[in-house]
């Protein structure tokens, strides 16, 4: 179920998803908007992308992860638009049969998204002001 999401990340639906008689982990990350970076106060984020490329790769990390993993369950959710302090910008959800694959699924996923995934970062500031979020080109290693 990857999804890019223009309002609040519906975390009790993912957890809620996620359960399977088979499965005795389940694992959540949330990447929330911190309000800070760099010595600067931070207000909000701001998020953009080509929705259906984002989509696509979205979906694709969630197969990926599945296989690699073996997993019950895996769901990925990205918030676009604007993010403020606290709020989660990402969700990422897995479930497997035991906890270790349920934890390294998350992170590899969560890995694969920033590394892979056309999404692009603004960072708001207090007393105005806005920076993009220097990222890395993407499919490096």
């Amino acid at each position: 179920m990857a999804e890019p999401a223009h309002a609040p990340i519906d975390v009790a639906s993912l957890l809620a998803a996620a359960r399977r008689p088979e499965c005795g982990a389940v694992n959540l990350f949330l990447g929330t908007t911190r309000d800070h970076h760099a010595g600067r106060r931070v207000v909000r984020l701001e998020y953009e992308a080509y929705e259906r490329m984002a989509l696509a790769a979205l979906a694709a990390i969630e197969v990926s992860a599945s296989e690699r993993f073996q997993l019950g369950h895996c769901a990925i959710v990205h918030r676009l638009g604007h993010v403020p302090v606290t709020e989660a910008s990402v969700a990422v959800v897995t479930s497997a049969p035991h906890r270790a694959a349920a934890f390294d699924a998350g992170r590899w996923a969560m890995d694969e998204l920033k590394r892979s995934v056309a999404i692009w970062k603004k960072e708001h500031f207090a007393g105005g002001g806005a920076d993009w979020v220097e990222g890395h080109r993407l499919g490096a290693e």
